[in-house]
């Protein structure tokens, strides 16, 4: 039985998607996007990380990319662009939130500074879609890879973007890597 065919995999990440928009944020404020990917949008994103992979001499963006070609979706999860939320805590580096509201962004693999709440929210989220894939049974790992490749198409619009590949394979594809 080939349960890619059956949608299942597209179901189960969208549960995912829910338990990540769901999950609880700082000062009840949402910042972030997501966005379910099968099919060809799949297949992109995994051979541009090894692409990547091949260009900066990195192993890790082809091993990662493999993974995703022998995953059957995967579930973005971003921070969109937002200001402080008035704390003035530091964690963005900043000694106040409008410091780092006036401040210049810059681009690397994602777009940073960034306010360390919505960053904790980022995570948060993404430990509630991958428990949502363990409780179902799902192979999952949690991939900054596939963010870095995710920002560079355009896949969603946020400043920094992590991936959940989801497998249901009788070995796990993320484990012995």
């Amino acid at each position: 039985m080939n349960l890619s065919d059956d949608g299942v995999f597209e179901r189960i990440a969208e549960y995912m998607e829910v338990s990540a928009t769901t999950a609880p944020k700082a000062a009840g404020v949402d910042s972030l996007t997501t966005q379910v990917v099968e099919g060809e949008e799949l297949r992109e994103i995994g051979e541009e990380m090894i692409s990547i992979g091949e260009n900066r001499d990195d192993d890790g963006f082809i091993r990662d990319g493999n993974n995703v070609l022998d995953s059957e979706a995967i579930l973005l999860v971003g921070s969109k662009k937002q200001e402080g939320l008035g704390l003035d805590c530091g964690g963005c580096g900043y000694e106040s939130c409008q410091e780092f509201n006036d401040s210049e962004k810059n681009e690397f693999d994602f777009l940073g500074p960034n306010c360390i709440f919505k960053l904790l929210d980022l995570g948060i989220a993404l430990g509630s879609a991958a428990k949502t894939a363990s409780i179902l049974n799902v192979d999952n790992r949690i991939m900054y890879r596939i963010g870095v490749v995710a920002k560079k198409l355009d896949y969603i619009d946020a400043t920094v973007i992590m991936g959940i590949p989801i497998s249901g394979k009788q070995k796990n594809p993320y484990f012995d890597r």
